[in-house]
């Protein structure tokens, strides 16, 4: 049933959306460079990889996420580290990304059906689209033509927004990038899959601030929970909301309910400007997917590279 909605889906695209779009991308870039059945084979192979554990879809939405906060979306995040230079994906910010041996593995699968075609960072995007839409999320159009980086620093990674800024510091930090206040609140939505260790959120639970211990923004039964999650230590796992491999608007009825895991998260229900919008898709999922939908196509186009600003990397991990 699934497999046919998106058969589906990906007609219409194919056939109605074949248009060239901001800075050279294209939704046939790779019917155009004889690599047709590329979108196939990534949707096959994260359909395969969710079925064998659902709890995947959520890395992958955040590879892509924090592939394109820094430098752009170029596949900087995948590079490994080398003896000269300590890459992004050894941040403390992303030491708990995981889903790179599935990007490996659909990487081998391209070069073997198109050698020298599709850019890492292009199936971080398709990867991501496909994970949303798998765990019951929108299914949206991406471009495609992002040429690859050469360049991943462990210092680029500190413009990732971490998980204690209040909402004016996360619309400041989106706005600079071009986001608007209700874009980075759809784009928070992503939080409606996954799960947060304990180390991103026990600030809350003592010595909080100077007249409170715990973060009153809690409810109790929430800073119960928290509290037995990092009992287990910091790499404990919370999560984000109650269906954690289920892509819906769950994230954001928790919040009305002062039960946002992250502070940031319950700061977008605390804050006057951006409560409406979280009560807007609290009751209306459909807003909610269509503002997401809109929002990720826009994070796609961030500082794409192109021509001899990149490459298309033989090897995700390291630079041709």
């Amino acid at each position: 049933m699934v497999v046919s909605k998106f058969l589906g889906l990906l007609m219409v695209m194919l056939f109605c959306g074949l248009m060239i779009g901001v800075n050279g991308l294209s939704m046939d870039y790779y019917m155009m460079r004889r690599c047709p059945f590329a979108e196939m084979i990534v949707r096959n192979k994260v359909t395969s990889a969710l079925q064998d554990d659902p709890t995947l879809a959520a890395p992958l939405l955040r590879l892509h996420f924090h592939d394109c906060f820094v430098q752009g979306c170029d596949g900087s995040v995948l590079l490994d580290s080398t003896k000269d230079n300590t890459a992004e994906k050894d941040s403390p910010a992303n030491l708990s990304l995981r889903g790179y041996e599935l990007i490996d593995d659909i990487k081998d699968e391209l070069e073997n059906q198109c050698p020298g075609v599709v850019s890492c960072a292009d199936i971080l995007a398709m990867t991501a689209r496909d994970a949303v839409f798998l765990a019951g999320g929108p299914f949206y159009p991406i471009q495609n033509g992002r040429r690859d980086g050469r360049r991943s620093k462990i210092e680029d990674t500190r413009s990732l927004p971490p998980p204690f800024l209040n909402s004016t510091e996360l619309i400041n930090l989106f706005g600079n990038l071009g986001f608007n206040v209700r874009d980075m609140v759809a784009l928070s939505g992503a939080h409606t899959i996954g799960v947060a260790r304990c180390s991103s959120f026990k600030a809350r639970l003592s010595n909080f601030d100077s007249t409170h211990d715990m973060d009153p923004s809690m409810n109790v039964n929430l800073a119960k929970a928290l509290s037995r999650t990092c009992a287990a230590g910091d790499r404990a796992e919370q999560p984000l909301d109650p269906s954690r491999n289920t892509f819906d608007n769950a994230y954001f009825i928790a919040l009305q309910q002062r039960a946002g895991v992250l502070f940031s998260d319950q700061s977008l229900f605390s804050s006057p400007r951006t409560r409406p919008i979280v009560n807007d898709y609290a009751m209306n999922e459909a807003m909610f997917a269509m503002d997401f939908q809109l929002a990720m196509q826009k994070m796609s186009f961030l500082n794409v590279k192109e021509g001899y600003a990149g490459e298309v990397r033989q090897n995700c991990r390291r630079i041709n």
